[in-house]
């Protein structure tokens, strides 16, 4: 039988092709910029259909205590990462600079380093406990950047990967492959970093980022640490609000529902010839629904936990990608620190507003800090008992014995609890983009790592991987030597 949902008239090549809509699941970052690039591409005529069982933004979300809203998923963002900051110039956004402050390393019993307010002060401490290794590592960092910057130019040129790997073999070769293939610990050590700087410097940093050591791909690893670059900000109002932009920038059709199955289906269009589409089963409220589409992309991780979509009929079947994601807890808590958990000095000499944690602390958070609302645009300020809203990140859910270890005093707290990111684990494989043919997997790229950026470039590469296979564009996929090639059409 034919397929019934009504098709728009799009022109391919020479020829006319009847093209049904297009379905996105997720509307994260990863969907919603997939809509928004999708749009661009395919134009206006297309219907895009974007399905979301929960809120618009995914893993960005904000939380609300005592009446200001703080960012309770992704975070920062930073001031080379040019999709993002497109987003909010196009989009009509404001942004906010990351509020900063003093940062120490606690190992459980004392600070094994402390930032001070003298900027020379902190290079004369930090050349004398780890010599020229954080220069060093600040080189090192500044060569991955440079190289993974080409993406921009890439994209803009509209060139398209087929997999995770080619397209980070296209920015920095074998070394970034074997950066995918080996752990962050063995990245450094091979080029020469001590085991003090990379457990009282490096993981502490991970550690924050990821909720993870060392033991981290050396890729997730680079990403991790340009997350402590300075210059980082975030979007007023909450980061979730790109997505909610995107969504209504891209007139995408929002569906509040949770996808169970994606079958593949063979009928016959106007034109009488036979074709395979994808049905899309979904549940919205008490009842079941479905529709057809040209074009699927799966925008949420494909994990029992997260998404649990079942693809039917395939032959031969869809991979099964056990893609674990860490759990982490981020702890809203507004009351007056006990500095002595951290410390010997009191509160009083005690200025620090961001605590990291060592691998062998037998403290029960990875970090804890004072964090700003989505609205100010300036240095958090403590309530009239001096009291500051701290955020914390730990594995589990901390108990109140837990929480009165930390605070002198507390008002509130809030927690939030996420499946925030993949365990990772390398030599990692990252998952296929191209799951059937006009069936496209954005969240393999979280295997490399995982961040806002990342998830923007990936919903890029998959739309323009879409629009370019419907098209017959080989020519733009895949392409060897792009930097060169590139380089010579300045």
């Amino acid at each position: 039988m034919a397929f019934q949902t009504k098709p728009t008239e799009l022109v391919r090549g020479k020829e006319t092709s009847f093209f049904h809509p297009i379905a996105i699941i997720g509307a994260g970052i990863g969907g919603t910029s997939a809509a928004y690039y999708l749009r661009q591409k395919f134009g206006k005529d297309v219907k895009i259909d974007l399905f979301e069982r929960g809120k618009v933004g995914g893993r960005l979300a904000t939380i609300t205590i005592q009446g200001q809203e703080y960012e309770a998923g992704g975070s920062v963002i930073h001031p080379l990462n040019l999709h993002m900051k497109r987003f909010v110039k196009d989009l009509g956004l404001s942004t906010l600079q990351s509020s900063g402050g003093l940062i120490g390393v606690s190992n459980g019993e004392t600070l094994v380093f402390e930032e001070s307010s003298w900027f020379i002060m902190n290079i004369i401490k930090l050349i004398w406990q780890y010599g020229f290794q954080p220069l060093r590592m600040h080189m090192w960092l500044e060569d991955i950047l440079d190289k993974f910057m080409r993406i921009y130019r890439y994209q803009s040129h509209d060139y398209a990967f087929s997999s995770v790997e080619n397209l980070l073999h296209s920015l920095g070769g074998d070394d970034f492959l074997g950066m995918l293939n080996r752990t962050f610990l063995e990245t450094l050590q091979k080029a020469g970093f001590s085991e003090k700087f990379l457990h009282e410097m490096i993981a502490p940093i991970h550690r924050l980022n990821y909720g993870q050591s060392t033991g981290i791909n050396g890729f997730v690893g680079a990403v991790s640490l340009s997350g402590a670059d300075s210059g980082l900000w975030a979007v007023e109002g909450g980061n979730k609000l790109v997505c909610s932009r995107l969504l209504q920038a891209s007139k995408s059709n929002l569906i509040p529902g949770s996808v169970m199955y994606i079958e593949e289906k063979t009928g016959t269009k106007q034109t009488g010839n036979p074709t395979k589409m994808y049905e899309v089963v979904y549940q919205t409220g008490s009842e079941t629904r479905s529709d057809f589409y040209d074009i699927v992309l799966v925008a949420t991780p494909l994990n029992r936990k997260m998404s649990n979509i079942t693809f039917l009929n395939f032959d031969p079947p869809i991979e099964e990608f056990h893609q674990y994601y860490q759990h982490i807890v981020a702890t809203f808590i507004k009351g007056k620190l006990n500095s002595t958990t951290f410390s010997s000095r009191a509160l009083g000499e005690f200025d620090l507003s961001t605590i990291l944690t060592t691998d062998n602390s037998d403290l029960f958070i990875n970090s804890i800090g004072i964090v700003s609302s989505v609205r100010e645009n300036n240095k958090p300020q403590p309530s009239t008992d001096g009291a500051f809203v701290w955020k914390t990140f730990s594995p589990e859910i901390l108990t109140k014995e837990q929480i009165l270890k930390l605070f002198l005093s507390y008002d509130d707290s809030v927690k939030q609890q996420w499946y925030a990111y993949p365990i990772y684990k390398p030599p990692e494989k990252c998952p296929s983009i191209i799951l059937r043919d006009r069936l496209y997997y954005l969240n393999g790229i979280e295997c490399a790592a995982s961040a806002m950026e990342m998830s923007a470039i990936a919903a890029h590469n998959a739309a323009l991987l879409a629009y370019h296979r419907w098209n017959g564009h080989t020519h733009m996929i895949d392409q060897e030597d792009l930097y060169e090639k590139l380089k010579t059409e300045l």
